[in-house]
């Protein structure tokens, strides 16, 4: 289930982490890496075990996600506006680096970012992104990707 369809969450943002294919990870992995530094939900993988979908919820910071598989046309046909997007002027030369791996991905895990509404609050509450932030570098880190967030345009 989709934590689009749960009422005590509210969608906030959406990330990602771009990488080759061929560097899928498997479910059990993702699973192994994140379990005890969060809850973990929902999951799916295909035939060969790789992750297909994953819920991961973070109580401490009221926030969740949902972690979805991308490859194909999703892919290549947005890959072109996010390097446009992505603000190439103040990055360092590592920097510059993943810039330029991520021009090579060919698949991403679309990382929803969620918040738990325990009260009605104003659309300018603050959310904590710690909790995203780790989803992020683990991800990155067991697919050799790169994080990227493409509404504020920077590399991760």
């Amino acid at each position: 289930m989709s934590l689009f369809e749960n009422s005590e969450y509210r969608w906030r943002e959406t990330c990602f982490v771009l990488f080759d294919g061929s560097a899928r990870p498997q479910l059990q992995q993702v699973q192994a890496k994140l379990n005890g530094q969060f809850e973990l939900g929902d999951s799916t993988a295909n035939e060969q075990g790789e992750l297909e979908t994953l819920t991961v919820y973070s109580p401490h910071d009221f926030s969740a996600m949902d972690i979805h598989y991308v490859d194909g046309d999703d892919v290549t046909e947005t890959m072109e506006n996010l390097l446009s997007d992505l603000k190439q002027d103040d990055l360092d030369d590592h920097e510059l680096a993943k810039l330029a791996d991520i021009a090579n991905c060919n698949a991403r895990l679309d990382v929803l970012h969620f918040e738990r509404v325990m009260e009605p609050v104003g659309e300018d509450e603050f959310l904590d992104p710690g909790s995203l932030l780790l989803v992020l570098e683990e991800l990155a880190q067991i697919c050799r990707g790169t994080g990227v967030d493409p509404q504020s345009g920077t590399i991760l």
